[in-house]
């Protein structure tokens, strides 16, 4: 658990559930029964089954994050949070559709908060400079914040993404991974990761297609690793055994697992054969989406399956 508390005053707002390109209809929650925005008497967060939009103040800046509580979610009962980033140019509404993570959270149980990043395009930032250090603050508070108002479990927070937001996840494991049980990176890009050094085993999974021509799954240069060798050497941080073995095969698909880890921080890392940059399962364009394996059932069920020891 995050043991400190917001530094400044948190504001929540409950704001109106827009119709964005791609996204999903939305469930109605009792904080979004109207289009207009709720007057300042009615400024409340979402704490009861439903979807909200909310948005939180970071050192005087409004940050905003999409929240859905399935309908299982009862007060004092402590259930998991598995935070989803969007990729670059993207947004939350539209992360929520390609995942359908939000589906697979009542059926499993979970809560899901989807974060949003700034800029024109939206991006998550990951390194020095004073953004980056933005950005992380943002998840790290946003978790504060959730587990202040729910029945968290804080030995059950996960984060996934894709793209810039499967960077931002990775980054997250190697940063705050007295938060993060697990991570979810799907179709990434990975640096290097001689200044990844998390304080305990991170459980993985991930995905990518060998035919991903943003973010190459033989790596680039000197600027990313090749994603196999990314995903051995998260193995061999949580000191797995140094040779995966082969557990799933499906057509284009072949997960691999490394396993035998300390803290049970099993690594598995799906191939998608001859397939794009795109999230396994989704409604993505079918040139470059596999239907072979759900991406976000199997990220339901390796979260459920992988606390924090």
């Amino acid at each position: 658990m995050i043991h400190r508390r917001l530094l400044i005053s948190s504001l929540i707002i409950a704001v109106v559930l827009t119709s964005m390109a791609c996204a999903r209809p939305p469930r109605r929650s009792q904080s979004t029964q109207s289009n207009e925005r709720p007057p300042t008497a009615a400024i409340v967060t979402g704490t009861t089954p439903g979807d909200y939009v909310e948005a939180i103040a970071i050192n005087d800046q409004m940050r905003h994050y999409r929240l859905h509580i399935p309908p299982s979610y009862q007060s004092g009962q402590p259930m998991p949070l598995v935070i989803n980033l969007h990729g670059l140019n993207s947004n939350a509404a539209q992360q929520e559709h390609v995942s359908q993570m939000s589906i697979k959270a009542d059926q499993a149980g979970f809560i899901v908060a989807y974060p949003e990043g700034l800029g024109q395009p939206q991006t998550w930032h990951i390194g020095p400079r004073a953004e980056d250090a933005a950005d992380s603050q943002f998840i790290a508070d946003l978790v504060a914040h959730l587990q202040d108002q729910l029945s968290l479990d804080p030995a059950r927070i996960y984060a996934t993404g894709i793209s810039n937001g499967a960077q931002m996840t990775n980054h997250l494991g190697c940063t705050m991974a007295d938060v993060f049980a697990a991570i979810a990176p799907v179709s990434g890009g990975y640096p290097p990761l001689d200044d990844c050094h998390p304080t305990r085993p991170v459980s993985v999974v991930a995905f990518h297609g060998t035919a991903d021509k943003l973010l190459p799954y033989e790596g680039q240069g000197r600027m990313l690793m090749p994603v196999r060798d990314w995903a051995a050497a998260w193995a061999a941080r949580n000191g797995c055994d140094l040779t995966p073995t082969v557990t799933f095969q499906q057509g284009e698909v072949t997960g691999e697992t490394w396993s035998h880890c300390q803290a049970s921080a099993d690594v598995v890392f799906y191939t998608i054969q001859n397939r794009g940059h795109s999230w396994p399962g989704s409604d993505m364009p079918p040139d470059i989406t596999t239907h072979d394996i759900n991406a976000t059932d199997v990220i339901g069920d390796f979260f459920v399956a992988h606390p924090r020891r």
